[in-house]
């Protein structure tokens, strides 16, 4: 389990303080919240890279376990050459 420190801004003072939640964001996560409420969160692109292939696993993983609870006969791998031609 990761745990992130957390800036949290308001529009406002991230308006003011742009480069501030920049450089936050290169070691940190930053929200920014609209009266109050979770609008946006910035992140440095590493991290953002980061989140994005741990999602792509994720999926496939979940895509893997959903083809092989698929019903169906199996096909001996012998066939299955067989019927590619590489047999």
């Amino acid at each position: 389990m990761y745990i992130w420190k957390m800036t949290t801004y308001s529009v406002a003072d991230a308006r003011q303080h742009l480069s501030d939640v920049l450089d936050s964001a290169q070691t940190q996560a930053v929200t920014i919240e609209r009266r109050g409420v979770p609008a946006a969160v910035v992140v440095s692109p590493e991290a953002y890279e980061r989140m994005i292939a741990a999602l792509e696993e994720a999926e496939d993983i979940a895509a893997f376990d959903e083809a092989i609870d698929e019903a169906g006969d199996s096909i001996p791998w012998e066939q299955a050459k067989a019927d590619l031609g590489w047999a």
